[in-house]
C-alpha cells in the first residue's frame, strides 16, 4: 500500500487567536526557565484541544470517519470552553509534558469527547487514553534535569490561576497532521457544527 494513501488524523476543538495569543505568552515564560534542548515546544499554530488522537487512518475512510463524527455531535450544542492554569504529564517531578488545561461549566466536553471516542473507535489501532483531560499541549520534554525542573515548577507556580480566555466552541474539526522536519503541519478536512 502506497504511504499517499494513508494520513495521519486527529479530532480537535480550535482555538480562537485571542486565547491562543494569552497561552504563547505563558509559554514564552516558561521557556525562559527551561531554555535547554531537551525540549520541544510547541507553535502558536499548534495550539488546540485534541478530543481524539486516530494515527494513520485509510483516505477511503475517511468520508465513513466525517459521517461518525457528524452522528457522535448530534445532540451537543455550542460549548462555552475556558483555558486555565498550567500542568504536568505525569507529573512535576518528571514533567514529560506541559499542558494549560481546558474546562467547561456543565461537563459537555467530556461527553462529548466519550461520544466521539465511541464512534471513532474501529477507525483507529491508537491506545484508548485512560482518563480525557482536556488540555493544549505547550511543550513536550525529552530530558530534564532536577534544577530544570525545579525552575520550570517555579515559573508555573505563578499560573496556577491564570485564565487565558473564554469562548464557545462551535465545532468539532477532523484535522490532517502532516509531520515535517520542521514539526507537525495542521489542516482541516472537514468541520461538524455543534448546534443541538
Amino acid at each position: 500500500m502506497a504511504e499517499s494513501e494513508r494520513f495521519r488524523l486527529f479530532i480537535a476543538v480550535t482555538l480562537p487567536e485571542e486565547v491562543k495569543a494569552q497561552i504563547e505568552a505563558a509559554q514564552a515564560e516558561l521557556r525562559r526557565a527551561l531554555p535547554g534542548p531537551g525540549v520541544r515546544w510547541t507553535r502558536r499554530e499548534q495550539f488546540h484541544l485534541t478530543l481524539m488522537f486516530l494515527g494513520d487512518v485509510d483516505v477511503a475512510r475517511v468520508q465513513p470517519l466525517e459521517e461518525a463524527i457528524r452522528a457522535a455531535c448530534r445532540g451537543f450544542s455550542a460549548l462555552p470552553l475556558r483555558a486555565e492554569r498550567v500542568g504536568f504529564f505525569p507529573d512535576l517531578r518528571y514533567p514529560r509534558v506541559v499542558w494549560a488545561g481546558v474546562q467547561d461549566q456543565a461537563g459537555q466536553l467530556l461527553r462529548l469527547q466519550q461520544a466521539v471516542d465511541a464512534v471513532t473507535r474501529d477507525f483507529t489501532t491508537e491506545q484508548k487514553e485512560e482518563r480525557f483531560s482536556g488540555h493544549i499541549t505547550l511543550a513536550r520534554i525529552k530530558a530534564i534535569k532536577r534544577p530544570e525542573a525545579e525552575a520550570l515548577r517555579q515559573a508555573a507556580a505563578g499560573m496556577a490561576e491564570r485564565l487565558f480566555g473564554q469562548w464557545t466552541a462551535g465545532e468539532v474539526e477532523l484535522m490532517r497532521s502532516v509531520l515535517s522536519p520542521q514539526g507537525a503541519g495542521h489542516t482541516s478536512l472537514a468541520a461538524t457544527a455543534l448546534t443541538h
